[in-house]
């Protein structure tokens, strides 16, 4: 398995690993899965500031991991919202493992400063990779999305990236760190 750049390319076969957590689970919000052509939008959506990451094995997508703006207001320019998934065959693997941990070095050379990951409760497993990885429970929304006949809380996850400067500096876009060469296996 390695990881790379995920590109419009991938945007298929992403939506099919993302679709069983939209239609078969509360651990997405959304209630129609998007198709190829809505996962390339969000791809190419970050405009060579967010990554997204896939692990690629043999030609086969096992997961991916991406980062979007975490809020749209100018100040919270710095802070990202992240998330990972893996096809039911990756998942205690160590797929997403190693592709959020990829992410959030990518995130940290690009200097934004903090990383949210907003989960969907009850989530053991999503809480614990996010805890392996220095995240700390920072809140929760009580009974904000109703799902598959009941109501869910969101837990906000977050961890601390880059060092806060201040005045910041802008976060830096992927090209500037050698987006995707120096981040390849």
């Amino acid at each position: 398995m390695r990881l790379r750049a995920a590109g419009p390319a991938d945007a298929a076969a992403l939506a099919e690993i993302y679709a069983p957590y939209v239609a078969d689970s509360h651990v997405s919000f959304e209630t129609a899965a998007p198709d190829g052509a809505e996962m390339r939008r969000r791809i190419e959506s970050g405009g060579g500031l967010y990554p997204w990451l896939v692990a690629d094995d043999g030609g086969v997508a096992l997961g991916y991991a991406c980062a979007a703006a975490f809020r749209t207001r100018a100040a919270y320019r710095f802070t990202v919202e992240t998330t990972v998934y893996c096809r039911a065959a990756g998942r205690r693997e160590g797929v997403g493992t190693r592709l959020y941990a990829r992410l959030l070095r990518v995130l940290e050379d690009q200097g934004f400063t903090q990383a949210v990951g907003a989960i969907s409760l009850p989530n053991a497993a999503s809480v614990g990779l996010h805890e392996k990885l220095g995240f700390v429970h920072g809140g929760t929304y009580r009974r904000v999305g109703y799902k598959l006949g009941r109501w869910h809380d969101v837990g906000l996850w977050q961890r601390p990236l880059a060092a806060a400067a201040d005045p910041p500096e802008e976060p830096r876009p992927l090209a500037a760190i050698g987006w995707p060469d120096s981040y390849r296996e």
